[in-house]
């Protein structure tokens, strides 16, 4: 072909080295927007590592231009290597990279963040970013600038889905996405750049709308849809072992050292009841990194060794923050931990606690605090509004059902205990024998609170034992336990005590001492007042809580899609109208359209340039005939005695140049498709 090809006549002129660092460069962004997951740190050898490695074939595919055919297979190849030389030389390489491929990501979802810095987690995050290359490279190369961004796009939302980020840090983000972006479009002359940074300016905007998330709500995770599976071993309900274990209170459970001695140590949350079982509704993850802990709690730590566990759960506390020693389940909304076995184990636990109530708000909206209550007996509403005092959902409506519960029933000892805990037993407790071990008062203040809107769940445990010198304390049967929680906004889940025998260690700090103050502040029953009467607060999930955030990542795809639907249809829309004109002003249409299509592909056309003109510049024989022969059409459509058989003639000659057209390259082919100035001119 002469100058005058259709490659020869392109705007932006062919992609360099600039525009593959401008992409190569953006797509490291995406990769390093994992570092809320696993550490910055972590991600930055892996990542770099690939990128170098895709760009160093693209180097040598540009110095040895028959290495071009083969060039996908090379930056797979060796950014697959790269992948394996930073995180796992200790493995094959096909074994390492189908466990990134396969488990890595879910693996990752399936343990608390941070997650472990280990390879067989991360690995996933530099095989999505060698996936990003080497599609956007080929794209860069083979179609267009503007869609080859759209890969490593695709790896900064899937970074947002995992953990999205939010205000400073997301701005940031956006910042170092958008500055090697932008090298994509420039080509040294100014005018690419206009056509470009419009583009640029939407992609950019579509990643800021997913990351800062305007909607003003907690952002969506993929991770809420994945857990672990809980061992399958059969164990019993520890609050039923509770009465069988006061007949032995000598025996040893287990024991613990710690700098300060601990209120109480939880081994299950029960959050669900039915009216005849408590269950807990746990959501269990593997252990990440060490969490830090919230600003203003307290940080403790204690050395456990358990000797008589009759289940997988493990003395805890409601913010676990490590584990050293074991590698347990945890449920990080109640603190449960969950080992595969059961039998002796020792571990050192990290826990943080607040140390205050903050404003005593009570959350109404935390996950299990207002859960089923079965089918309530006659006599129990009526009870609980009267052991409130009409308080409400308050924190003084939660203590004064505490103090109720403490000074009306009395806490059965000796041989002859009281078991069991659905209805039955309840309404037997509660309104006939008022005697019951911390299984009926637990359960039956949890119900009574639900009952006037007081979030509240039930906690199976041990006090925190006898000090027997050195720091070191036992907890024996006698120790165990059940109490009731209430939920405090800003705070968590605070323990409360209506048997007046949790606090048994003498703890000094934490949500403990803390209840123990407010219960001080606790102004006398006959001075308490009802609070006035409030709209109940919508159950959560039918509260309004705003545009998803996956409909927002969702907008860079739907951007596109939309600009592609809207540009085709308009085309389409055109060309259909002009069809319908006969004669002269059929053939004109005619020649119009020829002229568009023309454009879209970059000839050389200007406005009073003739059909003979404008084919003279053609090399393509295939769409210059035709070009010529609309030429000759239009030159008898003003005299010709049957115009309509001229106006078919010229629809005719169209379709001949929009064959010729599509045999060009696909490049060619899907920017004039997509091109919109066309629209823009006037027709016939």
């Amino acid at each position: 072909m002469t100058g005058t090809s259709f490659a020869a006549r392109e705007d932006t002129g062919p992609p360099g080295r600039l525009a593959v660092v401008g992409l190569l460069g953006s797509t490291v962004t995406g990769g390093l927007l994992f570092a809320p997951v696993f550490g910055l740190g972590t991600l930055i050898l892996p990542v770099v590592a690939v990128v170098l490695a895709c760009y160093g074939c693209v180097e040598l595919a540009w110095r040895w231009p028959r290495l071009a055919v083969a060039r996908p297979v090379l930056v797979l190849l060796t950014g697959g290597l790269a992948v394996w030389v930073t995180l796992s030389p200790s493995r094959t390489p096909p074994q390492a990279l189908w466990h990134g491929v396969a488990d890595s990501w879910r693996l990752t979802l399936e343990s608390t963040w941070p997650a472990r810095p280990d390879p067989e987690l991360l690995m996933f995050v530099p095989l999505a970013v060698l996936a990003a290359a080497l599609l956007g490279i080929e794209i860069l190369l083979r179609i267009g600038r503007a869609a080859a961004l759209l890969p490593g796009l695709a790896v900064v939302v899937l970074a947002q889905a995992y953990q999205a980020l939010e205000g400073g840090s997301a701005a940031a983000a956006v910042a170092c996405y958008a500055a090697p972006a932008a090298l994509v479009f420039w080509t040294g002359r100014p005018r690419p750049l206009l056509i470009g940074a419009p583009v640029v300016a939407m992609l950019i905007g579509a990643v800021g709308l997913g990351v800062l998330d305007p909607a003003g709500r907690a952002a969506y995770r993929i991770k809420a849809a994945h857990a672990v599976a809980p061992p399958p071993t059969r164990v019993v309900n520890p609050l039923r072992e509770i009465a069988q274990r006061l007949t032995e209170p000598d025996r040893e459970v287990f024991r613990y050292r710690a700098d300060e001695p601990v209120d109480r140590w939880r081994l299950v949350v029960l959050d669900g009841f039915d009216g005849a079982n408590w269950y807990a509704t746990t959501r269990l993850l593997r252990l990440g990194a060490p969490m830090t802990a919230p600003a203003g709690s307290l940080t403790r730590t204690a050395d456990v060794r358990a000797s008589d566990l009759s289940g997988p759960w493990l003395p805890s506390q409601s913010v676990p923050l490590a584990v050293d020693g074991l590698a347990p389940l945890v449920d990080q909304t109640t603190g449960t931990l969950l080992l595969a076995r059961s039998g002796p184990a020792e571990y050192r636990l990290t826990w943080s606690e607040p140390a205050t109530l903050g404003e005593g708000t009570l959350d109404t909206r935390a996950p299990g605090g207002l859960g089923g209550l079965g089918v309530v007996p006659a006599g129990i509403d009526e009870l609980a509004r009267a052991a409130t005092r009409g308080l409400g959902p308050t924190l003084q409506g939660a203590l004064q059902l505490e103090r109720y519960l403490s000074t009306h029933y009395q806490r059965a000892e000796g041989a002859d205990l009281p078991t069991g805990h659905g209805w039955p037993q309840l309404r037997e407790f509660l309104l006939d024998s008022e005697r019951g071990t911390s299984e009926q008062f637990a359960a039956a203040y949890v119900v009574l609170a639900r009952l006037t809107g007081i979030p509240a769940r039930l906690v199976v445990g041990y006090r925190g034992g006898v000090d027997t010198g050195g720091g070191v304390h036992v907890v024996h049967n006698g120790d165990v336990l059940a109490w009731p929680e209430v939920a405090v906004e800003g705070v968590g889940w605070v323990p409360l005590d209506p048997t007046g025998r949790a606090t048994g260690a003498g703890a000094s700090g934490g949500l403990a001492a803390a209840a123990a103050r407010a219960r001080e502040q606790l102004p006398p029953e006959h001075d308490l007042r009802p609070a006035p009467e409030t709209q109940a607060a919508a159950p959560v999930g039918q509260q309004d809580q705003g545009p998803s955030w996956l409909v927002l990542t969702s907008v860079p795809p739907g951007l596109l899609l939309g600009w592609i639907l809207l540009v085709r249809t308009a085309k389409a829309v055109r060309t259909r109208r002009r069809r319908r004109r006969t004669g002269a002003a059929g053939v004109l249409a005619a020649w119009a359209e020829v002229r568009d299509r023309l454009a879209e592909h970059h000839l050389p056309y200007s406005v009073g340039m003739t059909p003979r003109d404008l084919a003279a510049g053609i090399s393509d024989v295939d769409v210059a005939q035709p070009v010529r022969q609309i030429g000759l059409i239009v030159d008898r459509a003003l005299w010709s005695p049957n115009p309509r058989a001229e106006a078919e003639e010229a629809w005719a000659a169209v379709d001949l140049v929009r064959r010729g057209l599509a045999r060009h390259g696909l490049r060619a082919r899907l920017r004039a498709a997509l091109d919109p100035r066309a629209l823009l001119r006037r027709g016939a």
